[in-house]
């Protein structure tokens, strides 16, 4: 555990809890947190999620413009729900991501967990550009994964880092329950 871990860590909650609120400013301070954990996870010879970090320093910004300026009348989205079709075709992308990236990380690095990283990486693109869109499914599918970081983070001996996904779960139960809740979403 480093004093940037614990940095980056204490970020990322910041992130989280201002998402499940709906705040914007979970995309800048989100930003800040993606970057160092980039360097973070380059040091574990993690590298799926190492690019996994760069990616998600694209969609903080996609977000924060989805959020601040995006929708019908660009005054930022409401939260909604993905048809059936469009859930199936985010989860088949997150699979074969996972395919791919697993493939490259095995053949051509040292990947400590190649396949596993890999997934991780390729579902977690698929949370972060449905929450970037206020899809309430991207919840969910945080929970899911962020379980499994847990015990991924735990092997790598990244304990700070392990609990910080401990209590992304507990906020993604809680974005669920909230965002669920949205007066957007009610008839």
């Amino acid at each position: 555990m480093s004093g940037l871990e614990l940095f980056a860590a204490a970020l990322g909650v910041i992130a989280v809890w201002l998402t499940v609120k709906q705040n914007p400013w979970c995309w800048p301070i989100g930003l800040v947190m993606v970057l160092l954990y980039s360097w973070i996870f380059y040091e574990v010879k993690l590298y799926s999620d190492m690019l996994l970090q760069v990616v998600y320093a694209a969609l903080q910004l996609y977000g924060w413009w989805q959020w601040t300026r995006g929708g019908e009348q660009h005054q930022g989205r409401p939260v909604s729900q993905l048809q059936y079709p469009a859930l199936l075709q985010g989860l088949a992308l997150g699979a074969l991501g996972s395919l791919l990236l697993g493939a490259a990380m095995a053949h051509w690095t040292d990947a400590a967990q190649p396949w596993l990283d890999a997934a991780l990486t390729a579902f977690s693109l698929v949370a972060q550009w449905w929450m970037a869109q206020k899809r309430v499914q991207c919840w969910p599918l945080w929970v899911a994964v962020d379980v499994i970081f847990v015990g991924l983070f735990i092997y790598k001996a990244l304990y700070l880092t392990a609990a910080l996904y401990a209590l992304f779960t507990l906020l993604a139960i809680q974005g669920w329950r909230s965002w669920r809740a949205d007066p957007a979403l009610q008839p």
